[in-house]
C-alpha cells in the first residue's frame, strides 16, 4: 500500500467508519477467517476510538492521525451501501475501455448523408457505397434519387435492377426524378412502362418525346401521386387521357409544361385546373386549341401561379388575361407573345387605383392591337416592371416610351423592336430616367440616328444593345460605345476606374455607313464583347474575315451566305486579333487609336470625360436573376440574325471590297470626339434581344425553366421537404 497518499487512506477509513457506525449490530468472524480479506465485514471498533478520531467527529479540535496510518483502511467495513454513493475498494476498481471506433464510422447518419449529398459523380457514389453495408444504406438514394437515362445501356440497366423480384434494396421508392430526354427520339411506350412500378417520383421530364403515346405514360402518372413538376413538351401524340390521369391522380403538381400538345382538350385542362390548385408554373406555348375556358379555369382556380406562359395561344382574348392579373396576385411573370386577340381592353378593365407590385416581366410580342394607352396602364398598375417587351407593336409611339420611363430604376431590359414610330427624342428621356437599363433592342426603329445610341452609351451597365436596320446609324454611335467602355480612360480623382467594361453583344447588321475604323476601337475598347453581327455591312464582306465568321445556315441561298456575318465567342477574340496586328489594317488602327491626355500634359486630344455615374450601391433585390429575365444568349441572338436575314436581304456587296488589299481609310472628321459630350447616369439592365426580325422574346420563353429542367441539379436525396407542403404558398418577390 506504499502507492496510495495517505491523505487518500484516511478519507477512505473515515467513510467506512461512518458507514459503521450505522450499523446496531454486526456478526463476529468466523474463526479461521483472514481479517484482511476486503469482503468480510468487521466489528466496529471501541467508543474510545472512535471519539478520538477526528474524521468521524464534527469537533475541530481533534487531533488528526499520523499520515502514515494504514490500520483502518484494510479493517473497514464495505461501503457499497453508504449513503455517499458507491465508493468501490481497490479490487473493485477495474476500467473497462469501450471499443475504439475510427472518427468516420462514429459520425451520425445525417452527417454522412449530407457529405454523400455533395459528391456529383456518380462512380465516386457507387465506390462509397461498396465500402460497407453502413454507408451503402446511406448513398443508395442519393445514388438512385436521379438515375442517368442517358444511353440505352443505362435505360436498360435501370429497368432491370427495378425489375428484381427481391432487391436488397426498395430501389422504385428512392427514385425522385426521371429524365428521358437524351433519349427523346427514340422512346416509346416500351421505354416508359417499366418505369411504372416508380411510385415516389416528383419531377417528370419526357421532352420532344414523339413516340410517346398515352399508353405509356398513363401507368406512370397514375403511380406518381407525389408528382410536383411534369414538362411533357413537344410530345404530340398526347392526347386528353393522359392529362385526365394527372388530374386525378398529382393534386400536388405545381409545374406543368405541355408546350405543342395539340391534341390535349380545354376540358381536360378545366379538369387540371380544378383539381391541382397548387399550380405555379403554367406552359402553354403552341397550343392554339386552347381558349378563354382553360385560361380562365387556372386564373379562377389556381391562386399560386407564379408564371405563365400563353405564346402562340391565338385564341385566347382579353378577359382571362384580366383574370389572371386581377386574381393572380403572387404572378411574376406574364408572357403572351403572338397573342393576337388580346388588345388595350385586356388592361383597361383592370380596377383602377389598384396596383400588382409582384409583376415583373410582361412580353407582349406580336400583340399588334396595343396602343399607348394599354402601356401607361401597364406602367400605373406594375410599377416594378424590370423586363417589358414590346416587340412588334407597330402602334407604339414616344407616348408610350415616355409612359415606360416612370419605371425609372426597376427597368433593367426592354424591347422596342420595330416600333418604327419611336423618335431619339424619346429614347433620349428613357435613358435619362430608367439609368439602371441592361439590355435593349431598338431594331428596325428607323427613325433613330446617333443622338439615341450616344445617349445609350451612358448606360453604366449596358450589356447589350441592338441596332439592327437603324440606317442612320454611323461611326459616331460606336466611338461613343468604345470610349464608354474604355477603362483606360475612365479614372478618377483616385486613379481608380470609375466603371469597368460591360458591353458584351452588339447587334448591328445592315447598318451600312459603318466601317472598319471605329469597329476596331469597339473591339479594342470593349474586352467583354462575345457577340458582333454585321450581316449585310458593306465594310466587312471581306473574304479575308472569312475564317473568323460563323457558318451560315445550309439552307441559306448564294446571296444571303454573300452577306451573312456574324462574329461570336472565339470568332470575335480572333478578329480582334487579326484586326491589330495584320498590316493590311494598320491605316484604320491609327484612325481609330484612342485619344487620352498625356500624365504630363495635354499633348494628347482626349474626348470630354462624362459625369460620373448615378452608381447607387444599394439596388434593389427582388429574387430575380438578370439572366433569367430575357433570352439573348448566343444561340438566339444567332438565330436571330438568320432570320433578319432570310426576311431582309441587301444587294450583293461591291466588288471591290473582296480585293486582298484595305480599301481606302473612310473620312472620319471628328469623329474621335463622338460621344464627348454624353453624360452617363449610372443603370443596370436586362437582356436585349438579338438582331433583325426575330428578337429575344418571339420564341417560347425560357425564364422559370429550372422546374423542368433537371440536368442542372446537384445530385442529392429528395427535395421535396424543402418545396414545402402542396398548401404552403411559395414566399412573394420583395
Amino acid at each position: 500500500m506504499t502507492g496510495i497518499p495517505a491523505a487518500a487512506l484516511d478519507v477512505i477509513a473515515s467513510r467506512t467508519r461512518n458507514s459503521a457506525s450505522s450499523s446496531t449490530t454486526t456478526p463476529a468472524p468466523a474463526a479461521g477467517e483472514h481479517l484482511s480479506q476486503p469482503h468480510l465485514s468487521l466489528p466496529f471498533r471501541t467508543e474510545s476510538r472512535e471519539s478520538r478520531d477526528s474524521r468521524s467527529s464534527s469537533s475541530t479540535n481533534s487531533p488528526a492521525p499520523a499520515d502514515n496510518e494504514e490500520s483502518d483502511f484494510f479493517l473497514a467495513n464495505n461501503d457499497s451501501q453508504s449513503s455517499l454513493g458507491g465508493v468501490p475498494n481497490l479490487q473493485e476498481m477495474r476500467i473497462t475501455d469501450p471499443e475504439c471506433l475510427p472518427t468516420v464510422a462514429a459520425l451520425p447518419s445525417e452527417i454522412l448523408i449530407s457529405v454523400f449529398s455533395r459528391i456529383s459523380e456518380p462512380k465516386e457514389l457507387l465506390n462509397c457505397m461498396l465500402t460497407c453495408k453502413r454507408w451503402a444504406r446511406n448513398v443508395v438514394e442519393i445514388l438512385w434519387h436521379r438515375p442517368s437515362c442517358t444511353s440505352w445501356e443505362k435505360h436498360s440497366s435501370i429497368c432491370k435492377t427495378l425489375g428484381l423480384e427481391q432487391p436488397y434494396f426498395a430501389y422504385t421508392d428512392f427514385i425522385r426524378r426521371l429524365n428521358l430526354a437524351a433519349l427523346a427520339d427514340s422512346v416509346n411506350d416500351g421505354s416508359i412502362t417499366p418505369l411504372a412500378v416508380c411510385t415516389r417520383v416528383e419531377r417528370l421530364t419526357l421532352t420532344n418525346c414523339r413516340g410517346l403515346t398515352d399508353v405509356g405514360l398513363v401507368p406512370l402518372v397514375r403511380a406518381s401521386q407525389n408528382l410536383h413538376a411534369l414538362d411533357i413538351s413537344g410530345d404530340v401524340n398526347i392526347t386528353e387521357a393522359s392529362i385526365v390521369a394527372v388530374a386525378e391522380t398529382c393534386h400536388k403538381l405545381q409545374g406543368l409544361n405541355v408546350t405543342g400538345c395539340g391534341q390535349i382538350s380545354n376540358e381536360s385542362l378545366v379538369q387540371v385546373a380544378e383539381s391541382c390548385r397548387f399550380i405555379k408554373r403554367l406552359k402553354l406555348n403552341d397550343c392554339t386549341q386552347v381558349n378563354d375556358a382553360a385560361v380562365l379555369a387556372f386564373a379562377n382556380n389556381c391562386p399560386a401561379i407564379l408564371e405563365i406562359d400563353l405564346h402562340q395561344c391565338t385564341n385566347v382574348g382579353n378577359e382571362p388575361i384580366s383574370a389572371l392579373v386581377s386574381k393572380q396576385h403572387a404572378l411574376r411573370e406574364l408572357r403572351l407573345a403572338n397573342c393576337e386577340n388580346v388588345d388595350d381592353g385586356a388592361f383597361l378593365a383592370l380596377p383602377p387605383y389598384r396596383t400588382y407590385e409582384n409583376l415583373r416581366i410582361l412580353d407582349l410580342t406580336s400583340c399588334t392591337q396595343l396602343t399607348d394607352r394599354a402601356v401607361e396602364k401597364i406602367v400605373d398598375i406594375a410599377p416594378r416592371l424590370r423586363n417589358l417587351v414590346l416587340a412588334k407593336c407597330s402602334n407604339i409611339t414616344d407616348v408610350a416610351v415616355h409612359a415606360i420611363a416612370k419605371l425609372q430604376k426597376n427597368l433593367h431590359y426592354v424591347h422596342l423592336g420595330h416600333c418604327r414610330n419611336i423618335t431619339d427624342d424619346a429614347v433620349k428621356r428613357l435613358v435619362r430616367s430608367c439609368n439602371r437599363i441592361r439590355y435593349i433592342d431598338l431594331g428596325c426603329c428607323t427613325n433613330l440616328t446617333d443622338e439615341s445610341v450616344m445617349q445609350l452609351a451612358t448606360l453604366p451597365k449596358l450589356k447589350r444593345i441592338g441596332l439592327v436596320k437603324c440606317a442612320h446609324i454611323t461611326d459616331k454611335s460606336m466611338i461613343a460605345l468604345a470610349n464608354a467602355n474604355d477603362h483606360r480612360a475612365q479614372r478618377g480623382h483616385s486613379g481608380y476606374d470609375m466603371r469597368s467594361p460591360s458591353l458584351e453583344r452588339v447587334h448591328l447588321s445592315y447598318c451600312t455607313n459603318l466601317t472598319i475604323p471605329s469597329i476596331i476601337k469597339l473591339l479594342n475598347c470593349c474586352p467583354k464583347l462575345t457577340h458582333l453581327s454585321l450581316t449585310g455591312v458593306h465594310a466587312f464582306l471581306r473574304d479575308d474575315l472569312d475564317e473568323f465568321c460563323r457558318e451560315a445556315p445550309d439552307d441559306f441561298t448564294d446571296h444571303q451566305r454573300t452577306v451573312f456575318c456574324v462574329f461570336s465567342g472565339q470568332g470575335v477574340s480572333k478578329l480582334r486579333h487579326h484586326l491589330m496586328t495584320d498590316e493590311k489594317f494598320r491605316e484604320y488602327r491609327e484612325i481609330g487609336a484612342p485619344t487620352r491626355r498625356s500624365h504630363r500634359g495635354a499633348t494628347v486630344t482626349q474626348v470630354n470625360q462624362p459625369n460620373p455615374p448615378d452608381m447607387d450601391p444599394f439596388e434593389e433585390a427582388d429574387g430575380l436573376d438578370d439572366e433569367d429575365i430575357g433570352e439573348g444568349s448566343d444561340g438566339n441572338d444567332f438565330n436571330a440574325d438568320l432570320t433578319n436575314l432570310a426576311h431582309n436581304p441587301v444587294p450583293p456587296p461591291p466588288p471591290a471590297h473582296h480585293n486582298a488589299g484595305p480599301a481606302p481609310p473612310p473620312q472620319t472628321n471628328g469623329a474621335s470626339q463622338a460621344g464627348a459630350a454624353t453624360n452617363p447616369t449610372g443603370v443596370p439592365g436586362p437582356e436585349p434581344t438579338s438582331d433583325g426580325d426575330t428578337n429575344a422574346a418571339a420564341g417560347p420563353s425560357t425564364a422559370g425553366s429550372g422546374l423542368f429542367e433537371q440536368s442542372a441539379s446537384a445530385p442529392g436525396p429528395s427535395t421535396a421537404s424543402m418545396q414545402g407542403h402542396a398548401n404552403e404558398e411559395e414566399p412573394l418577390i420583395p
